[in-house]
């Protein structure tokens, strides 16, 4: 792929780059007047007629179809026109060419809010309101995001809004909720990813793919949500890689004092060890209704009891403040080339109307064989070197 090339009716217009993509590459491409957004995936390859044995060949093949199937399945489930997606950024179109498969998305603005935590804490409710709108959207339907964390999330404000929404972007790593990828092809970030998840890639075999359900994503949203109110991930000890590791060995995260008693404790249980210990997504809108909860105070604030998260996993009381915050390569800025015009996203009417119902979201409405490398991407921050892509 390169700028000028023509593929499958999609005429490339800048130089590609894997900036932010992972095991992809990346470009803007012009279709009948519309911009795109063109992704081309590394692997898997197709096989060429004539290359390398018939067994390998059928092996190759068989992994194709598996990822064919996985992504037209998805984009079936999750269609632009579905009521509530106006903050979901889907697959318009999903094809191979030669040996090499592409994705594509409408081009729309990839900036994004550098310190949402900055946010007063109406404006974070409503942000985490249109968030856990859309992941509830996903949820409904039993569609795993699968790679859940501040690079997919894309906070932003239209010109004469009120408020910050969140776009939910890159659903490559989708899958039905229950029904993963094998160990060798699932993708993610280790860390944002559940416990259950990290054992799953690490080769337990007392971890099968029915129990990577919704709830991988909630664990994710729990790390989110204190990172958006706070500007840290919860604290947790050093000699482990990341959160859901150190909850694997028992060892709880400390959630940020200056968090109110409710927040801390809904952190607590999105961040439990057991997946059905966990709120659903419609539990953890329901508890953004009063904005204050978002709310950092100057002071800590009472822990909840250990039974108040539901969780089995709360905290241990300690008198300071968290100041420990992993290294998130997740968070860095999106390429600023990536900049155009936006999807119109669905907008609050009021700061009174959106006490009740964040933008696009209705409380009252019903919630909607062959070795491969593994795709998983391990965030050591600076842990590997004296310290993943969309």
């Amino acid at each position: 792929m390169k700028k000028g090339d023509v593929i499958g009716g999609y005429r490339v217009v800048t130089d590609p780059t894997n900036a932010d993509g992972g095991k992809c590459m990346w470009a803007f491409a012009e279709k009948d007047g519309t911009e795109y957004f063109l992704k081309r995936f590394l692997e898997p390859k197709r096989p060429r007629e004539g290359s390398g044995s018939a067994a390998s060949r059928r092996i190759r093949l068989e992994t194709c179809e598996e990822f064919e199937d996985r992504h037209r399945g998805i984009m079936k489930l999750l269609r632009p026109d579905v009521s509530g997606a106006g903050n979901l950024v889907l697959a318009t179109d999903f094809f191979h060419s030669g040996s090499t498969y592409y994705k594509v998305t409408e081009r729309i603005d990839t900036t994004t809010l550098d310190r949402p935590e900055s946010l007063a804490p109406k404006q974070k409710a409503v942000l985490l309101k249109t968030l856990g709108a859309s992941l509830r959207l996903l949820h409904d339907i039993d569609v795993v995001h699968g790679d859940l964390k501040p690079a997919n999330v894309l906070v932003q404000k239209r010109e004469g809004a009120a408020f910050h929404s969140a776009k939910l972007i890159d659903f490559d790593d989708s899958y039905p909720s229950g029904k993963p990828p094998g160990r060798d092809d699932i993708a993610g970030d280790s860390l944002y990813g559940a416990p259950e998840w990290r054992r799953y890639v690490q080769g337990d075999e007392a971890v099968e793919g029915p129990e990577l359900t919704t709830a991988v994503d909630i664990f994710a949203l729990g790390l989110m949500t204190h990172h958006y109110l706070t500007g840290a991930l919860p604290a947790y000890d050093s000699r482990f890689g990341s959160p859901a590791d150190a909850v694997n060995a028992g060892e709880p995260l400390e959630v940020d004092d200056r968090l109110g008693t409710p927040m801390q404790a809904l952190i607590m249980a999105m961040t439990a060890a057991g997946p059905t210990l966990r709120p659903t997504g419609t539990e953890f809108f329901a508890r953004l209704k009063d904005p204050e909860v978002c709310t950092l105070h100057t002071s800590p604030q009472p822990r909840p009891a250990a039974d108040a998260a539901d969780s089995g996993n709360a905290a241990k009381p300690r008198g300071s403040r968290v100041t420990f915050n992993p290294p998130d390569r997740s968070t860095r800025p999106v390429p600023a080339a990536r900049t155009t015009g936006d999807e119109p996203a669905e907008s609050v009417e009021s700061p009174e109307a959106s006490e009740e119902r964040a933008p696009g979201t209705d409380e009252t409405s019903e919630p909607p064989a062959g070795t491969r490398r593994s795709r998983v991407r391990i965030n050591l921050g600076d842990r590997a070197a004296g310290g993943s892509g969309p």
